[in-house]
């Protein structure tokens, strides 16, 4: 007998791990040497012996394979980052270890009742990976409702699933034949389906079984942590944002608790509106625009410009309304009220978001802002009364003690031995309401004080003295800006300089025959002074102080004709006559102040006397026409 016919090439067979169809060689080759049967009976019996052994040492093999999968699988969910990573794995796992052809997974959807495809691994078909099971249905959804581990060798033709045409379309697009599916169990709960697949029919065996089982536990784990770490994420991001707020709202409250501080303070001491702004923006950031009720500017601190006329009515009457601050655009508004007055409005351009409790800074900022005005407007009103009662008593008739008047006058900041100008303003800049007369008082008195100079409501009218020498200058500003205040045309009378108290009184009569004057004249919203009309100022003034202002009606009788004239034909009448009287008569002088030949000076006088008759050179018409063309130039100072 040959050595290679002994049961030690079993061992070597063994040693080598060599496939199971090796092992009948030494038998066929002892049969071949021609053995005797009790020889190859032995031989027979050390076959089935190795391979029973190989059969141990191929399982051995397989479950350290496994266990090493559900080693790797453990280690992947210890070092859990990505639920679907994790599934991923396992997935792939399965079909690794069972040398199937497909894995895949299904979970529960608990909304819909249903399951779903979740993951899968070889898969081909893009239907098979869409597929959703109801609960009984197929092998999927009947693992998914008992629990239980179902396993089938050819699906198309197993009877004791419930086929849907989805399903079977699905798996038949896929080309499966042989399944198996175990649950994922969580405690009592099935969430879900692991299985794995083959392309041909094939039995699946206990141990493969159990270890998708034992896989599938691995699975409900990793999503069992997920679902807890995200809970724990979600609780720690809750918890983060809480104490985020927190940490906001704490520090809102000390923000609010100073700025409140700060704007108290400032009241106390008698603060300004840059000082509030300067709080405003100080605590919250950004810029901020202090506005009055007629949208001038109050204060600034930082960039802002100023807003949208409309925009700024429309959000400041909400802010009104609603009793807070309002938000558009990037800017915020909070309307400066006391009552039902609006005193102007707060406008903040914030660095970043506002809070409630900043918005209630900005809100308390609004109130100290209406407190200050109101202050500030109860001293000015109060220093006017003082400044309007010296005024009144300084043009009073007769004068009263003039030491007392001068120590007054100095207390309020007033030089009176220095050259002043009386100007009175006329009825036009008072409407019938008080509340309009009151407002120009406001801004006369206003006016004044920022000058050095009083002012005074006396006999309907208002009366401002000034310091300076330039009392048509002053008339004509305060005409002017008068006018755009109240909206309508202001006309204004002055005379002066005027210097000591004694001289008061009757500068300020000058200065009413002035306004007289200017109204007999039709210059009406204008500004001038007695020096600038002369002795027609002072005539017109005595003639309206009587009630006789008829004169449009004197001068179209006078010169009326010649004026009409020169409007129709572009003439120089007027001008000539004006040069004619001016020069005394001569001819000569005339024409050469204008310019012109002697001819065309005798040629334009005798068309005047054509228009006015042949008397009027006597001295009685002469005088009335030389008057007509003095009146005439003043109520046309711009020709």
């Amino acid at each position: 007998m040959s050595v290679m016919s002994s049961p030690v090439e079993f061992l070597e067979l063994l040693a080598r791990e060599a496939a199971a169809v090796e092992f009948e060689g030494p038998l066929v080759a002892a049969r071949a040497a021609g053995l005797p049967a009790e020889r190859l009976a032995e031989l027979e019996q050390a076959k089935v012996v190795a391979l029973r052994v190989r059969a141990l040492l191929e399982r051995r093999r397989r479950r350290e394979t496994e266990l090493s999968g559900l080693y790797d699988t453990a280690s992947d969910l210890a070092g859990l980052r990505d639920l679907d990573d994790v599934l991923r794995a396992i997935v792939h796992r399965a079909r690794i270890l069972l040398g199937t052809d497909v894995a895949y997974m299904t979970l529960n959807d608990e909304e819909r009742g249903d399951t779903y495809m979740r993951v899968t691994d070889g898969s081909i078909s893009a239907r098979f990976q869409r597929l959703r099971l109801e609960m009984g249905d197929g092998l999927g959804g009947l693992v998914a409702q008992t629990g239980t581990p179902y396993v089938t060798a050819n699906y198309q033709e197993d009877a004791r699933f419930r086929h849907t045409g989805e399903i079977d379309d699905g798996v038949g697009e896929e080309g499966l034949v042989a399944i198996l599916g175990v649950p994922l169990r969580l405690g009592s709960s099935v969430i879900g389906v692991l299985y794995a697949a083959n392309r041909s029919a094939r039995p699946f065996a206990r141990e493969e079984v159990s270890l998708l089982v034992s896989l599938a536990a691995h699975a409900a784990v990793a999503i069992d942590t997920a679902r807890l770490l995200a809970e724990t994420r979600s609780a720690l991001a809750e918890l983060s944002a809480a104490n985020s707020t927190i940490r906001a709202h704490s520090s809102s409250v000390e923000r609010a608790a100073a700025a409140h501080d700060r704007m108290t303070g400032l009241v106390v001491r008698g603060g300004g509106m840059e000082d509030v702004a300067a709080a405003v923006t100080d605590v919250l950031g950004g810029a901020l625009l202090a506005l009055d009720a007629e949208g001038r500017r109050l204060a600034r601190v930082g960039e802002i410009e100023e807003p949208d006329r409309a925009d700024m009515v429309e959000a400041v009457a909400a802010s009104r309304t609603e009793g807070r601050s309002v938000r558009r655009g990037p800017l915020w508004y909070a309307a400066v009220v006391a009552g039902a007055e609006n005193l102007g409005a707060l406008v903040l351009r914030p660095d970043g978001e506002l809070v409630d409790a900043d918005q209630r800074i900005l809100e308390r900022a609004a109130l100290v802002t209406a407190l200050l005005l109101l202050f500030r407007r109860t001293v000015a009103e109060a220093e006017g009364r003082v400044r309007g009662e010296l005024l009144d008593d300084l043009i009073a008739r007769p004068l009263r003690d003039t030491d007392a008047l001068r120590s007054r006058a100095r207390r309020l900041g007033v030089d009176l031995d220095a050259p002043h100008v009386l100007v009175a303003v006329g009825d036009d800049a008072i409407a019938a309401t008080g509340s309009a007369r009151q407002r120009v008082l406001s801004w006369a008195t206003t006016y004044a004080s920022t000058r050095g100079g009083l002012a005074a409501a006396r006999d309907g009218r208002v009366v401002l003295m000034l310091p300076g020498r330039d009392a048509g200058g002053a008339a004509r500003a305060v005409a002017r800006d008068l006018s755009r205040v109240t909206g309508r045309p202001v006309t204004a009378g002055a005379s002066g300089p005027s210097t000591g108290p004694a001289s008061l009184a009757t500068a300020f009569a000058e200065a009413e025959r002035c306004l007289t004057a200017l109204g007999a004249l039709g210059r009406a919203g204008q500004g001038a002074s007695t020096a600038e009309l002369g002795f027609v100022g002072l005539l017109l003034g005595a003639v309206g102080d009587s009630g006789d202002r008829d004169v449009a009606g004197f001068l179209t009788a006078t010169v009326g004709p010649v004026v009409d004239y020169d409007a129709r034909r572009g003439t120089a009448l007027v001008k000539t006559l004006e040069a004619y009287f001016g020069m005394g008569g001569s001819l000569a002088r005339a024409a050469e102040l204008l310019h012109v030949h002697v001819n065309t000076v005798t040629q334009r006088l005798e068309r005047v006397g054509q228009l006015l008759g042949a008397d009027w050179q006597k001295p009685e018409r002469a005088l009335e026409v030389q008057l007509a063309l003095r009146l005439h130039r003043l109520r046309t100072p711009a020709d």
